[in-house]
């Protein structure tokens, strides 16, 4: 999988804490070694992105990584929930575009890899450098917008 599909948040559960209810959701992403998911805890009558617990579902496939979520407890989960809050981040908006940042920096080392080991043909592969380097100049662009603000 490519790290560009690694975006879409798959619903795991709902979860209740102090009277309110979350979303709880998975983005995984692969790393170059293995799949590795991550939990996002949305309150329900909210619009944002929601708020990530920092511990790893760590996985050989996207499909294991969903099936490990998923056998959480809500008694686990909400564990997690409490964790994620006692860890917030303020600069949210900021972490995702470094992430974003790094996620193509490591498309991009994979690349050159696949196409030094043979695995790719130059054309194919130089084209696909060239998207890469594209989309992190925009991610660079967007870190001005997205410093010091506070979600």
């Amino acid at each position: 999988m490519p790290f560009s599909e690694s975006s879409t948040q798959p619903y795991i559960a709902t979860i209740e804490h102090l009277g309110r209810r979350y979303t709880v959701s998975c983005r995984v992403a692969f790393d170059g070694i293995e799949y590795v998911g991550r939990l996002w805890f949305a309150e329900e009558d909210w619009d944002d992105a929601g708020l990530p617990d920092r511990a790893a579902i760590p996985g050989r496939s996207r499909d294991e990584v969903l099936a490990l979520a998923k056998r959480l407890s809500s008694g686990e989960l909400e564990l997690r929930h409490r964790r994620a809050l006692a860890e917030k981040r303020r600069f949210i908006r900021l972490r995702r575009v470094t992430d974003d940042i790094l996620t193509k920096v490591r498309y991009l080392n994979q690349i050159a890899i696949s196409m030094r080991d043979g695995l790719l043909d130059e054309d194919g592969a130089n084209q696909e450098i060239d998207l890469t380097e594209k989309q992190l100049h925009e991610c660079v662009d967007r870190l001005r917008h997205s410093a010091g603000v506070e979600e």
